[in-house]
């Protein structure tokens, strides 16, 4: 062998060992969640259909029917009739990833563009991705890059296209929301990691938006989408919403971390107002007779009473001889109480819990007739135009359970890098 051949070999030798390594870290990664008890799918946007037009295709359980192939839409074109049609051309590809691979959301500049990946409504109804009804959980977790935007990320979350406002003249296709569940990117606390359920597939609380959601307490970094790939590569982040059916929470994370998150003052926020009314009107409604400030056309299916039977912590805020004020802390909502001569005379919202939020419903079940949303990744179907969420989405992944805290860290640190890969 010449010295000049020695030298090459010498070289090309640890780059071969490099990727090697890489290749068997990602196999690791998706080894890891692909084990995970409870998968419904796994996009990894490395699988792909053999032939044909070679959708992203989930990694599912054994034997499952559906490897749920991702079509991509504008859905401004779908609804509006306006636009050009999308296609994968408009979903860059980073060429590596936390799992071999990841799509990029760009933030669009055209106001009648706005593309997003998804499985129709009729290739995954009443399938396993179709999570819907009584006595059902759900995990959404999603590893991404976040540049800018605060809305969706993956999930079942047909908005609906009906609401009566600018955004919407001229539409053409006037559709009902169609919610299920959901995990975004914030929404009323940006950058958080935020999951939606609805029992209705519609509003909450008289409100035009669904408002069951929780906020993680850790918000997101944001990175650019074209920063170089040390820094991307170092970026990545876990966000992950459960809802668990058996304890009523639905919860978001962060880097498997939930965290508390209250929201003081309700009645001042532009949304969650409606839900401290929600709280208000059903404390009244249990009252004897109409009370004052009680709306008794409020529909009882729209109250928002958490459990409060027993406070988990108690502040006197004033005590005179014949008067006594406290705050008393439940598991969701913090309740100013005054008390005159032991008995209670005033009752007032002064906080609620948004991570867990306390959700008592089952998740809205479509019936076979249209009225039942698409699972779509990137964005959602909505009203609005905005932007939403901009950044690389290098895996999502659907459970049809709640995962522990545990299982979610566990799913987090693969974010970390080869080390963190379980040995078994």
């Amino acid at each position: 062998m010449t010295p000049s051949f020695s030298r090459i070999i010498a070289t090309l030798l640890p780059l071969v060992g490099s990727s090697v390594h890489a290749a068997d870290a990602t196999a690791g990664r998706v080894d890891t969640i692909t084990r995970m008890p409870g998968l419904v799918a796994f996009w990894d946007f490395v699988n792909r259909e053999p032939d044909g037009a070679r959708r992203f295709t989930a990694h599912v359980p054994a034997g499952a029917a559906n490897d749920y192939a991702l079509d991509a839409a504008n859905y401004v074109k779908d609804y509006w009739g306006a636009g050009r049609e999308a296609t994968y051309a408009d979903f860059p590809l980073m060429g590596r990833g936390l799992f071999g691979q990841a799509i990029r959301i760009r933030k669009e500049t055209d106001p009648d563009f706005r593309p997003f990946l998804f499985v129709p409504r009729a290739r995954l109804h009443d399938t396993p991705l179709d999570i819907k009804g009584a006595g059902k959980s759900v995990t959404v977790v999603v590893w991404a890059i976040r540049e800018s935007g605060n809305h969706a990320l993956a999930g079942i979350w047909h908005e609906g296209t009906d609401l009566k406002q600018k955004e919407t003249a001229g539409i053409a296709r006037a559709v009902r929301g169609q919610r299920q569940y959901a995990l975004f990117a914030g929404l009323n606390k940006g950058g958080s990691a935020c999951g939606h359920v609805s029992e209705n597939g519609a509003s909450s609380f008289l409100n035009k938006y669904a408002l069951h959601k929780c906020n993680s307490a850790g918000i997101s970094r944001e990175v650019p989408a074209d920063s170089p790939a040390e820094v991307l590569d170092a970026a990545w982040q876990c966000f992950a919403m459960t809802f668990d059916d058996a304890t009523d929470e639905l919860t978001g994370w962060l880097d498997g971390v939930a965290g508390d998150r209250w929201l003081e003052n309700p009645q001042k926020d532009g949304l969650i107002s409606f839900a401290a009314n929600a709280w208000l009107q059903g404390r009244l409604h249990r009252e004897p007779g109409l009370q004052p400030g009680e709306d008794p056309d409020f529909p009882k299916d729209q109250f928002y009473n958490p459990p409060e039977a027993k406070p988990v912590a108690v502040q006197v805020v004033r005590e005179t001889a014949d008067e006594r004020v406290e705050v008393r802390e439940y598991g969701y909502t913090r309740v100013r109480v005054t008390t005159r001569a032991g008995k209670e005379v005033g009752r007032e919202l002064v906080a609620l819990r948004l991570n867990p939020w306390w959700y008592p419903h089952g998740i809205y079940r479509p019936a076979d007739d249209g009225t039942g949303g698409p699972f779509t990744i990137g964005r959602v179907i909505h009203s609005s135009r905005g932007v939403g969420f901009t950044g690389w989405i290098g895996g999502v992944a659907v459970f049809d359970r709640a995962l522990s805290a545990g299982e979610l860290k566990r799913l987090s640190d693969l974010a970390l890098g080869p080390e963190a890969i379980p040995k078994e």
